[in-house]
């Protein structure tokens, strides 16, 4: 038994022992209380020791979860920094990605007006000679045909 364990056996020791009539007294066996007690008193210092030892390990216990706690604390501040820092890289990336393509399209707008311009003049040039072509060959045909001749005839009859 521990010395707790033999204070509490006093006084249920007390307490069940017979009282003396009109009277707070009680009548206990002297020796048997006596030795309980004796017994307490000296497992205290062995109790004593356990608790201290405890205590001495709840402080050890207790400093290293602070240490281990301010190690996380310090571990989640730079996960966090570094979480923002990338999401700084992407949001500037993005940003840079944005410009870019703005920018190609851009050029390729202009490069594409460019280019429907030098289509727009080449077909301006060929419609200009096929239309002269056209004119010759339709020539060719009156004189094949004689149209020039009855064209002129027909001038002079006027």
């Amino acid at each position: 038994m521990d010395a707790i364990e033999r204070v509490q056996s006093a006084i249920t020791m007390v307490e069940e022992a017979r009282s003396v009539p009109l009277s707070a007294s009680c009548v206990v066996h002297r020796g048997e209380l006596l030795e309980i007690l004796e017994q307490a008193r000296q497992s205290f210092p062995s109790d004593f020791d356990q608790a201290g030892q405890i205590l001495l390990q709840q402080d050890q216990i207790l400093e290293e979860a602070r240490v281990s706690a301010d190690q996380l604390i310090a571990l989640a501040r730079e996960e966090v920094a570094q979480m923002v820092e990338q999401t700084e890289i992407v949001s500037a990336a993005r940003k840079e990605a944005q410009r870019i393509l703005d920018e190609v399209e851009a050029e390729a707008k202009k490069e594409r007006e460019e280019i429907e311009a030098y289509i727009d003049s080449r077909l301006a040039t060929l419609e200009v000679i096929l239309n002269k072509t056209l004119e010759v060959v339709n020539r060719g045909r009156d004189k094949l045909g004689g149209l020039e001749e009855k064209h002129a005839l027909s001038e002079l009859a006027e």
